[in-house]
């Protein structure tokens, strides 16, 4: 059974450490359309609405075929940030929250979910700062803007370019979680960091900051 949605970005809800300087600073909360506009919509309930049209079945080999499973993200780039970060494939950890790295200078892709490029919101994922590491690879996040080009390169060496198209900051309970780990529907890359306000007493940022971004042309 693959991991629940919900469970898996709740990780994002802890931060490493201190916040740094740049939480001081308060950019515009959005920019494009708006998150869940932009994501998949989720799909429908199984048994919901017509039955579905059953494929024509045609003869084949009997012997099944090895799956080919998609090359895991390696790396993503955006010149315009001044990111350029490797990704790691990473699932749930023990208390039901996303992994990420420990590392702030990487970024985290769920590996439950689709491949960039595939069906569905490829999520990658990353801590927005540390107490000692400083700004993670995922810092600028806040600060990105329609247009941005995107490029995620996997372990094969092929690249996907995105472009974005929304920016939002969302405080952690209003996530729309059924549309951020959506495994259909259109292609999107979603990135995801802590934003807004720091809170000291839960040693988390209240928000995440959402990048959506569609295949570019």
């Amino acid at each position: 059974m693959r991991p629940a949605a919900a469970s898996a970005v709740l990780g994002l809800a802890l931060a490493v450490g201190a916040p740094t300087a740049w939480a001081l600073t308060r950019p515009e909360p959005a920019a494009g359309i708006p998150v869940e506009q932009a994501l998949p919509a989720p799909a429908a309930p199984a048994g919901a609405g017509d039955l579905p049209t059953l494929p024509t079945v045609t003869a084949r080999d009997a012997a099944p075929a090895a799956a080919q499973a998609a090359p895991a993200p390696a790396r993503i780039s955006v010149p315009a940030w001044g990111v350029d970060a490797p990704v790691d494939a990473v699932g749930i950890a023990a208390d039901g929250q996303m992994e990420l790295p420990e590392d702030v200078s990487r970024v985290g892709w769920y590996r439950f979910g689709p491949t960039p490029g595939a069906d569905g919101s490829a999520v990658l994922a990353g801590h927005v700062d540390d107490r000692e590491q400083g700004p993670g690879a995922l810092f600028p996040l806040t600060d990105a803007a329609v247009g941005d080009e995107v490029t995620v390169t996997d372990a094969a060496g092929t690249a996907t370019r995105w472009r974005v198209v929304s920016r939002e900051v969302i405080t952690k309970q209003a996530l729309p979680l059924d549309r951020l780990f959506a495994r259909d529907g259109a292609p999107r890359l979603t990135l995801i960091t802590c934003g807004g306000p720091f809170l000291p007493e839960f040693r988390s940022y209240r928000d995440n900051v959402v990048v959506v971004a569609e295949p570019a042309p």
